[in-house]
């Protein structure tokens, strides 16, 4: 695994755009195309194997958290507990997750699993998949997320009846251009899609749906727009009540992957397990660690210690839900800069990587996507 210096291309901003990715430089640069990493076959190999290895894991770790009853651990409501275990006995569709990894070219570890509502999925599958063919069309990249979601889409058409799906988020430029993406895909997969701003999403008490701005019931909607967001505004209950006429995608057991509590439950399972870190949630024996609480974005509200003494952190406004306790991980240091590994699982294979990486050890929301290859 290298980092190599490379140039801006140029225009590249109006090539960026061109493609609808109007993000690059919101809050200084994002896209940075100043570098690439460079990974061996070997290496891809490694990322890949641990990824498929990781979402099996994980698949049984919902199992044990039902069976043992832990949803005190992730503040999951009394009455959402039922809607959960459906959503998962009925086996609802999951499109796609990225697992956060931790990897110096020889150890490979889990940071967090994005399982409900993973961001940077177009700027790993469609905009550095164009820096490579416009830059090293000789060269390959592990990226095949554009054709697993198309493919996904087409198997799911089978089951999905009717055709039409809704794609919900709300409407800053991020959020929408993921979710403009994941339609674009499911269009290509031949479904009928219409976008909503998630807050025009309608309910109708008197029958108990949700309902578009032309009243008519939805029945599919794809929302990016976390689980826990839709407990805390009072959403849930009208989930409850609707009971699946309406099919939300991701589906609701997602909920129990994207919470960070997955981390010790893990740990517990598959104690000394090569890819993991030890998690507990308390901090026990631990002296190098991260404290995270059980749901956050974007790095907020992390606390790293060393020897047991605050090194970096985050604040935010989360927390309230509890915190868990990780053994650190040492990112490799590039210069200074410090690259987190975006693996995605699409339907139920890997299907490529994008690269964040942060001048802090908290990758937060002023880290850079850095496209890759391999070389």
């Amino acid at each position: 695994m290298e980092r190599i210096q490379s140039q801006f291309r140029k225009n590249w901003q109006h090539k960026l755009e061109n493609l609808g990715f109007g993000y690059h430089s919101l809050d200084g640069l994002y896209w940075d195309e100043s570098h690439y990493y460079q990974f061996s076959p070997e290496e891809i190999n490694t990322i890949e194997k641990a990824t498929a290895e990781l979402w099996q894991m994980c698949l049984e770790a919902v199992d044990y958290i039902i069976e043992k009853n832990l949803w005190e651990k992730f503040n999951i409501p009394e009455w959402f507990r039922k809607y959960i275990i459906t959503s998962w006995e009925e086996d609802h569709p999951s499109i796609y997750g990225r697992f956060d990894f931790g990897f110096d070219g020889k150890n490979l570890k889990l940071l967090e699993f994005n399982a409900d509502t993973p961001t940077s999925l177009y700027e790993g599958s469609v905009i550095q998949w164009y820096w490579l063919q416009e830059l090293f069309p000789y060269k390959d990249q592990f990226n095949s997320i554009h054709e697993k979601l198309v493919d996904y889409w087409k198997h799911l058409k089978n089951y999905m009846n009717p055709h039409h799906i809704y794609f919900a988020s709300l409407t800053n430029i991020e959020d929408v251009t993921n979710v403009e993406y994941m339609r674009d895909c499911a269009s290509q997969a031949g479904f009928d899609t219409e976008f909503i701003p998630v807050q025009d999403i309608g309910w109708a008490e008197d029958i108990s749906e949700f309902i578009a701005a032309d009243r008519s019931i939805m029945e599919y909607i794809f929302k990016l727009y976390p689980y826990e967001w839709i407990l805390a505004d009072g959403f849930g209950e009208k989930l409850v009540k609707n009971g699946f006429r309406s099919q939300w995608i991701e589906p609701a057991w997602k909920i129990l992957l994207s919470s960070k509590a997955l981390l010790p439950i893990l740990w517990e399972m598959y104690p000394n397990h090569p890819y993991l870190l030890e998690s507990y949630f308390e901090p026990r024996h631990l002296k190098d660690f991260a404290k995270k609480p059980v749901y956050s974005r974007e790095g907020a509200n992390v606390i790293l210690h060393k020897n047991n003494t605050p090194v970096e952190e985050n604040d935010g406004i989360y927390g309230k839900e509890g915190f868990i306790y990780q053994q650190l991980f040492d990112l490799p240091n590039f210069e200074g800069n410090y690259p987190v590994i975006g693996s995605w699982i699409i339907g139920q294979e890997p299907a490529g990587i994008g690269i964040r990486e942060s001048v802090h050890l908290i990758t937060n929301n002023q880290s850079r996507f850095v496209p890759h290859l391999i070389g």
